[in-house]
């Protein structure tokens, strides 16, 4: 059993680990808050681009564009298929399995494809294809803890000029998304091509039937007119990505700290209680060394006075 000073340091290194433990917690709530804030902010204009795509796209069902139609062969293996990943992990840890989470879909998606370009935002991401001999077509730095449209823009045109020259046929995106404040799901989504069927869900349906729909003309051609509303639904689609991974990594590590936390109070209690028994110890050893020596004087005066 430890004694009573090696007990209380340990204490003292606890209840400091608690002081930073709940500081992460506030710095993390308070993030979570900012970007929940920025999400709501931002979602009505990206929202309304994706309602006037579908209703392009209900007008004029057979359009045929290059973000919609992919010029590879449909019997062609994915394989054989140049792919884009986007992937969204965090720049630090102390955030549980967030960031493994995701690596572990990446590397199951990325065993499909022998074709495959690793667009890395988060440092966590990084050190991890670094490590294990990954190549990554591009790094963006301090995107993964400071998400902004500027940021999303960038990779959006990156991403889309890969596309359009043809050095890429397929772009997705892995990221996390939260359901709720307790579960949170790696999500992986097709960017490009865009799916069809995604402007033609029940929800958009709904809306758009409830809306007045005046006619209209496209000036100078449909195709011209999606050239320029693809590319920002994109960059709303991939900054819509960065504050939701943002958000669950915030809330992943409000999660984290708490435990530490708890664990931290837990622990102290033992430790108090662990404390409090070697102290009592130490007396009761003491009183009865004490006791022990004045007997032992006492017997030796008696022999004296013998």
């Amino acid at each position: 059993m430890a004694n009573a000073t090696e007990i209380k340091n340990r204490i003292r290194s606890i209840q400091d680990t608690m002081k930073i433990t709940k500081a992460m917690y506030m710095i993390s709530s308070n993030k979570l808050q900012k970007a929940k804030q920025s999400r709501l902010l931002t979602e009505p204009f990206f929202y309304g681009i994706q309602m006037q795509i579908a209703r392009l796209l209900r007008h004029i069902p057979d359009i045929k564009h290059v973000y919609f139609d992919n010029d590879l062969e449909e019997t062609q293996a994915n394989t054989e298929k140049k792919r884009g990943i986007i992937v969204i992990t965090g720049d630090k840890g102390f955030a549980g399995a967030y960031n493994h989470n995701i690596l572990k879909a990446v590397e199951e998606f990325y065993q499909d494809s022998q074709k495959s370009c690793i667009y890395v935002v988060g440092e966590m991401g990084y050190h991890y294809f670094q490590q294990h001999h990954i190549p990554i077509e591009e790094n963006f730095h301090y995107v993964a803890q400071n998400p902004t449209m500027h940021r999303a823009r960038l990779i959006a045109d990156q991403i889309i000029s890969a596309y359009n020259s043809k050095k890429l046929d397929e772009v997705y995106i892995i990221y996390t998304r939260m359901v709720n404040s307790i579960v949170e799901e790696v999500k992986v989504e097709k960017l490009l091509p865009l799916v069809r069927t995604d402007f033609s869900s029940e929800e958009i349906a709904k809306v758009l039937a409830s809306s007045y729909q005046e006619e209209f003309r496209f000036i100078p051609s449909p195709e011209v007119l999606l050239d320029h509303m693809v590319p920002n639904y994109i960059t709303g689609y991939i900054y819509g990505a960065l504050i939701e991974a943002f958000s669950c990594e915030q809330n992943a590590r409000m999660a984290a700290m708490k435990a530490a936390t708890d664990n931290a109070s837990t622990m102290l209690h033992d430790l108090s209680i662990a404390f409090n028994r070697a102290r009592q110890a130490a007396i009761t050893q003491e009183i009865t060394e004490v006791v022990g020596g004045a007997k032992a004087l006492k017997r030796k005066k008696l022999k004296q006075a013998e």
